[in-house]
């Protein structure tokens, strides 16, 4: 069976038409199935949604318990048969729960790995190449200019400048899910075991990783706290929160962000950003190619990101490549609001 058979991009997303279910669709279908909670892949109002039990735990935090008709959770390794497929979740190394979807029909294998990265992340399963014929890739970060380093590096940059400033404190922007208790578990990795604080947008899922028994030391939310008392501190907040008015409650703060586009200092700079963090959730340049090649795939498929450069970076290698130019998908919805009484304060 051709794999475009199999799998094919319409206006909803990916569907599989044998299988009669879409992937991360970005409008409601009759069957979703969903690599990772972030909001451009995770959406409500399905009938019916398939994804680790991590992954349906954050669409219920989201969205409320009826986000979709009915759940069915899936674990890494388990293998279900929908209509005239098989599917089955492998590790993508994104965030908690986060997951390739290997979709077979016949002797054909499309891994769809919705958002990935092959760095080490103390904070979920690490990614899992899965040996197939064709590899949807996504492309975040799909030119060679990305090279993100070592996120270590980075919480030691971020360490010196509270050591230099202990009379200011330092905001660093994070998206709420994912990268927020990422940076927390690196800084508890790098010796730091001060109370880390929260913005409130980050309570919730914050929270759930600690249930899930990721550890992340002492956590305090910011709301309510002295603005003497945040001297030397570090905040975790949305991206958005760093440049309005909720920032007002800290003493002198150094604004950073955690983000693979720090590599891009213009971006820093326009954000206005004191401190870029290069810490991405994404695969960097280098990521994607190995992850390419390791997979064995002949024919691969780019998604979401700077396509062009990795479908040349294919065809180069000898690999068959097409974009798929879904639309819908990006950078987790900056847009997190924090409760009432955080965002007045």
């Amino acid at each position: 069976m051709r794999p475009q058979d199999i799998l094919m991009p319409v206006p909803a997303g990916l569907c599989c038409k044998p299988g009669g279910f879409h992937i991360d669709p970005v409008r409601p279908v009759e069957r979703a199935v969903i690599t990772h909670g972030h909001s451009d892949h995770a959406r409500p109002g399905h009938g019916a949604v398939l994804a680790t039990q991590e992954t349906l735990d954050m669409m219920r935090l989201r969205y409320g318990d009826n986000f979709a008709g009915s759940t069915q959770a899936i674990g890494y390794g388990e293998e279900v048969r929908l209509g005239d497929v098989r599917i089955k979740f492998h590790p993508a190394g994104h965030v908690l729960g986060s997951a390739q979807i290997a979709v077979s029909c016949k002797e054909t294998c499309i891994v769809a790995s919705g958002d990935y990265k092959d760095a080490a992340d103390p904070t979920c399963a690490p990614f899992e190449v899965v040996p197939c014929d064709v590899f949807i890739t996504e492309a975040t970060f799909g030119l060679p200019v990305f090279r993100h380093g070592h996120a270590a590096d980075e919480v030691k940059k971020l360490l010196a400048s509270v050591a230099l400033f202990p009379e200011r404190a330092h905001l660093v922007g994070a998206y709420s899910l994912g990268k927020a208790q990422r940076v927390i578990a690196l800084l508890r990795e790098a010796g730091y075991d001060a109370p880390v604080y929260l913005h409130g947008a980050m309570e919730k899922i914050t929270h759930y990783y600690q249930s899930r028994g990721v550890a992340l030391g002492e956590l305090r939310p910011a709301r309510g706290m002295k603005k003497s008392d945040l001297a030397g501190t570090i905040t975790l907040a949305p991206p958005t929160a760093t440049s309005d008015i909720w920032t007002r409650r800290f003493p002198d703060p150094v604004t950073a962000f955690a983000s693979g586009w720090m590599r891009v200092r213009a971006r820093a700079r326009q954000r206005g950003v004191e401190l870029p963090l290069v810490i991405s959730d994404h695969a960097d340049w280098d990521g994607l190619t190995a992850t390419i090649e390791a997979t064995g795939a002949g024919e691969v498929w780019v998604t979401h990101g700077q396509e062009d450069a990795l479908v040349h970076w294919c065809k180069t290698k000898g690999l068959a490549a097409r974009p798929l130019d879904l639309v819908g998908y990006g950078d987790e919805d900056e847009a997190e609001t924090a409760p009432a009484d955080e965002a007045e304060a």
